[in-house]
């Protein structure tokens, strides 16, 4: 979909056209909501996995992650000794090899994961939505609004979206600057990916 001149681009993520694959280290299955380019040497990775109990993750070779636990808290255990922890909807950044023992001291979550390899960039949030917050145009910068709980409407300029618990959307900014701004009203929880070009 492209952009006309000073816009930006505003579309759903349906549940339904997420690709279900399973972990290399054969423990449970991801469910990806979009791959950049989409094919193994992807770049960027933007996926929610099921885990259910303790144990190994995947390892990946020279890429960054970023995971947020949305259901409970997760503590990963290095094989140097290290741990880091989070609690429910706090965010996790390690790399993806060598690959971390994933342990979950209060049971089973779903994880949001970016993973970012080679030059790309991208940050993630996790935020409570309570009335409405704004996303100021950015050149160059797309955004994934994906809601973990509640329900929130996404509007830029004369587009809009309704999102429910469990939908995501898009926004792709244009490559000149734009008076439009995104406004996210509702209430819940919204995990926002902001990735750069």
């Amino acid at each position: 979909m492209s952009n006309p001149k000073g816009s930006a681009c505003l579309h759903a993520a349906p549940r339904e056209t997420r690709q279900r694959e399973p972990w290399s280290s054969g423990g449970g299955f991801t469910e990806v909501i979009r791959r950049e380019p989409d094919n193994a040497d992807w770049n960027i990775r933007v996926s929610i996995a099921r885990v259910e109990r303790d144990g190994p993750f995947s390892e990946l070779e020279k890429t960054r992650r970023i995971l947020v636990p949305l259901d409970a808290a997760m503590t990963l255990r290095f094989s140097d000794g290290r741990e880091l922890s989070a609690a429910r909807f706090d965010v996790l950044r390690f790399d993806g090899s060598p690959a971390p023992f994933g342990a979950l001291p209060e049971g089973p979550t779903r994880d949001f994961n970016l993973m970012l390899r080679g030059d790309a960039r991208g940050e993630m949030l996790a935020r409570t939505l309570v009335d409405s917050m704004v996303l100021l145009h950015e050149t160059d910068v797309r955004w994934l609004i994906f809601v973990n709980r509640g329900h929130a409407s996404v509007s830029v300029g004369e587009e809009s979206l309704t999102l429910e618990s469990d939908d995501a959307a898009w926004i792709d900014f244009a490559v000149e600057p734009s008076p439009n701004r995104t406004v996210i009203e509702g209430a819940g929880e919204i995990v926002l990916v902001k990735l750069y070009a």
